[in-house]
């Protein structure tokens, strides 16, 4: 089988925009039909006490739980990224969120139904090489680079409600971003 190595366009500015024509429809999915490719994902849903990092980017207490749904995404059948989104379980315990399978309106509008919108981003991106887990999951070429981005999502009381951890193999992701101050 040949392997489309076009890369996914991605635009992180959008994620929070309103999607055309009222469609109730997670930004991956969106996005990745919006190129006329097929999306789809592996999604597992834990209970955890999450590391230190995610712990203290969520604004968590000692031994305070957090939900997260780990995602491997799939772009025309060939895996494309990870995605780790962590939630104060708290917050999203008796919600969609929190139980297995795929939400087709996505995660950030089941946030916005229980009252936590997000509204601020702050994004951390940077380079690495794969672990071993990730390079196996990914189906990564040796040497093959990943590009690591972090979401962390507030709500309108500066409330961190959602880190998303996004492992992006650097050769099938373009990550755009637009500013435009008119």
């Amino acid at each position: 089988m040949v392997r489309d190595r076009r890369p996914l366009l991605i635009y992180p500015q959008r994620e929070l925009e309103p999607q055309p024509s009222g469609e109730l429809r997670e930004a991956f999915a969106f996005a990745v039909t919006q190129e006329g490719r097929e999306p789809s994902q592996y999604i597992e849903v834990l209970t955890v006490s999450p590391v230190e990092e995610i712990a203290s980017r969520l604004e968590l207490s000692d031994g305070e739980l957090a939900v997260v749904r780990r995602r491997l995404r799939f772009v025309d059948g060939q895996p494309y990224n990870t995605n780790d989104s962590y939630f104060p379980r708290k917050l999203v315990a008796d919600s969609a969120i929190a139980r297995p399978g795929d939400i087709e309106r996505g995660a950030n509008r089941v946030l916005e139904e229980l009252g936590h919108e997000q509204v601020r981003v702050v994004d951390d991106i940077w380079a690495r090489m794969p672990n071993q887990e990730e390079a196996e999951r990914l189906q990564l070429e040796l040497g093959t680079p990943v590009m690591v981005y972090v979401r962390v999502g507030y709500d309108r009381y500066e409330l961190p409600v959602r880190v998303a951890v996004s492992v992006l193999p650097a050769d099938k992701h373009l990550i755009r971003y637009e500013l435009d101050r008119r």
